[in-house]
């Protein structure tokens, strides 16, 4: 392949997955069919309890706590972790966001102080401009965030975190996540929340498959890279949660269309680096 970006692979290797929920307990899953060792960690011992898979060793840890640094570094010494998946979401819907760079500084600087030797950020697509163009992984990065317009706060905060993986010399992977879409997250119930759909907006999503899939990928195959995690071929929002909308029994109405457009996101370069999406199409992915 000839796209000069740079592809790895690690041989099997003790994980730790922070934040094993949504995305990260089938990540846990597909890791262990790999053959990895998987330890998981959660905040709080009764959800930790509740984790379903039994041949995954917890842990309990809370980043925002003032000691999660120590904590950390104890949970890495103990599992002889080798390798960190951070796929904990910002918090930005529960006002907590401000706290998201702060707790990927903690867990960069307790991966440096350990024998880590690679970081996985799952991020998102949040990062980028606020510009109804396509966007590529160097259209968002801390230094254009700083210095330009159209980068919301939350995308800020989001690169920060970034900043604090691709600065801390660990080998790294950081994947940008799109609209996350499953079996348990059906976009037809986003179409209750929405004030309103576009002709002419992108719907960027991708399905917990893929999610999953791309991260796994990326952790295996992909050192020093950032990519987006998004379903190659896509339709406008409208048509996107019409169809949604169409393939339940749901009484819900579609919301208000406008002609406001937006952004779309590229997996162009994942793909290049191998990754083969399991939905091609976000239609397909309903």
């Amino acid at each position: 392949m000839n796209s000069g970006l740079t592809v790895g692979t690690l041989p099997m290797a003790n994980t730790l997955i922070i934040g094993a929920g949504w995305l990260g307990t089938p990540l846990a899953q597909t890791l262990i069919d790999q053959g990895h060792q998987v330890i998981v960690t959660r905040r709080s011992q009764t959800r930790l309890d509740e984790f379903p898979i039994p041949s995954v060793k917890t842990a309990l840890l809370d980043l925002n706590e003032s000691n999660s640094e120590q904590r950390l570094i104890d949970i890495i010494k103990q599992h002889h972790i080798e390798r960190i998946v951070g796929a904990f979401p910002p918090g930005f819907r529960k006002g907590n966001g401000q706290e998201y760079a702060q707790q990927w500084q903690r867990l960069t600087e307790a991966a440096k102080a350990s024998s880590v030797e690679k970081i996985l950020m799952v991020s998102s697509t949040t990062v980028y401009p606020n510009l109804a163009v396509d966007m590529k992984e160097e259209d968002a990065t801390l230094a254009l965030a700083q210095t330009k317009e159209h980068f919301s706060d939350n995308a800020r905060i989001m690169l920060q975190a970034e900043q604090y993986v691709i600065d801390s010399g660990i080998d790294y992977a950081i994947v940008r996540c799109s609209g996350l879409i499953g079996s348990d997250r059906h976009p037809s119930l986003f179409a209750l929340r929405l004030k309103q759909v576009s002709r002419k907006a992108p719907a960027n999503m991708v399905h917990q498959n893929d999610a999953v899939a791309a991260t796994a990928f990326a952790l295996n195959q992909i050192s020093n890279e950032v990519v987006n995690a998004t379903t190659p071929n896509t339709v406008s929002k409208a048509e996107f949660y019409q169809a949604a909308i169409t393939r339940t029994d749901l009484d819900i109405a579609l919301p208000p269309v406008t002609e406001t457009a937006d952004k779309r996101i590229l997996a162009d370069k994942l793909i290049a680096l191998g990754y083969q999406f399991q939905f091609n199409s976000t239609l397909d992915a309903l």
